[in-house]
């Protein structure tokens, strides 16, 4: 396990406490981050090192005059010294493909979603 840590160049996000060495984490690994850096929830978490976010938006519909909520749902990597869990709200970064379906992987942490 290397313990050098990388910055992956986005302000705000702090690296995590732990270590890992998974070659796809963007903090200990060789994965950069460009593109997109999106914040949404952590829907399923049954995948091996892949959850589920999703995130909610608004689109203004210019037939209507009216806004309405969307939602995407995003696959993402979640590295080991991560670990998000379902309910947890996560910053995620885009990065080159991890696999056919994921794209994205999770930076950090924020908080856990508020119970409504």
């Amino acid at each position: 396990m290397s313990a050098r840590v990388r910055n992956v160049g986005i302000p705000g996000v702090n690296p995590p406490e732990k270590t890992c060495s998974d070659p796809k984490c963007p903090w200990h690994g060789s994965v950069r981050v460009r593109g997109l850096v999106l914040t949404g929830v952590v829907i399923k978490a049954k995948m091996k090192n892949t959850v589920v976010v999703e995130r909610e938006y608004v689109y203004y519909d210019r037939k209507y005059k009216r806004y309405e909520k969307r939602r995407s749902r995003i696959h993402a990597h979640n590295p080991p010294c991560i670990n998000a869990q379902p309910g947890d709200v996560v910053i995620i970064g885009e990065t080159r493909p991890l696999a056919k379906t994921v794209h994205f992987v999770v930076l950090g942490v924020v908080g856990k979603k508020p119970m409504s």
